[in-house]
């Protein structure tokens, strides 16, 4: 049997690319492609579950739910082939538990490109649409970019980074293609892919996970039904996410609130043999424990869950070497 072989995405390293480019550069000569994916091929589309399914239980630390939420969803989506709306999925949880580096991976492995695909798009407030003031202008842009990129392939990638930074009403634009209708302005998008990543929620999981660990509850324990109302109650109640009043929650059109739980000890040192093994190191006990040693952990009595997840791990690996 061949060996599967998982890539490994530095935690540091994964929101380094992005600017838009004209719809037209999205283009892609059909003709030219070859593709043993039957139907599902379009464009550079090109998923690769055993290898996704493979990373996550290597890489992704800590997140039962995430994990086995994100896969199903995945799959039972790409193997529709006539799905009645696009895939939404929004992503809660603390910094550094995970939610960039799975959709990092989500561009590795459903597109050939990755990141790089001319059909995954990623948005960051800070980059794109910086100013409040100039929000009509980012609205019609928005919109007329997902529509022209839709137009060019049916089968694209959309994140969208920081929703808590993102101007509410910004994201309203994009409500008619995230429905069940079957064409928007003449663009048929059902089976495009929308990703929406935001700290919001994060406070709200970490005290049910701190609460399941006082009542001696497995971490595996805890259920996506315990973790929903809360992360959907802490959007509805924050005027600073990009859902803040929005028909898209008003209308239930995200498709899961996928949960990523806060990191204990054990997941960071984790997190810090996985890079050692990136750089090719063999593992060193006294990195390891130095870099745990510099890693702040909360609640103040319990010291259970480290404030940066794994985020800074590679940097201070650097440091102690």
């Amino acid at each position: 049997m061949a060996t599967v072989r998982c890539g490994c995405w530095p935690w540091g390293s994964l929101l380094g690319l992005l600017g838009l480019v004209s719809a037209a550069a999205a283009a892609w000569d059909l003709t030219s492609l070859r593709c043993n994916f039957g139907a599902f091929c379009e464009c550079d589309f090109r998923p690769d579950f055993q290898g996704l399914e493979c990373d996550l239980a290597q890489h992704l630390v800590g997140q039962h739910l995430a994990r086995a939420l994100v896969v199903k969803a995945l799959k039972a989506f790409v193997q529709d082939p006539a799905p009645t709306k696009p895939l939404v999925l929004s992503l809660h949880g603390w910094t550094g538990t995970g939610k960039s580096y799975v959709s990092s991976l989500l561009a590795h492995y459903l597109f050939r490109g990755g990141l790089r695909s001319p059909h995954v798009h990623h948005f960051s407030p800070v980059i794109h649409f910086p100013h409040p003031g100039h929000l009509e202008r980012y609205k019609k842009d928005l919109k007329s970019w997902v529509q022209g990129n839709l137009t060019a392939c049916s089968r694209s990638l959309f994140l969208f980074d920081e929703m808590d930074e993102l101007a509410p009403g910004l994201i309203e634009v994009l409500r008619p293609f995230l429905g069940p209708s079957w064409v928007v302005y003449g663009t048929n998008y059902r089976k495009a892919i929308f990703i929406f990543i935001s700290n919001t929620g994060g406070a709200q999981i970490n005290q049910v996970v701190l609460e399941a660990w006082r009542s001696r509850r497995e971490r595996e324990e805890i259920r996506l039904q315990e973790l929903e109302p809360v992360i959907s109650q802490a959007v509805l109640d924050n005027p600073n996410h990009g859902f803040w009043r929005s028909g898209i929650m008003e209308e239930h059109l995200l498709d899961a609130l996928v949960p990523f739980l806060p990191l204990q000890r054990h997941h960071v040192q984790h997190c810090v043999l996985n890079e050692l093994a990136q750089l090719g190191l063999e593992p060193r006990d006294e990195v390891v424990q130095a870099v745990l040693d510099s890693t702040t952990f909360f609640p103040e009595d319990e010291q259970l869950f480290s404030s940066n997840g794994c985020k800074t791990v590679a940097s201070r690996i650097t440091f102690f070497l």
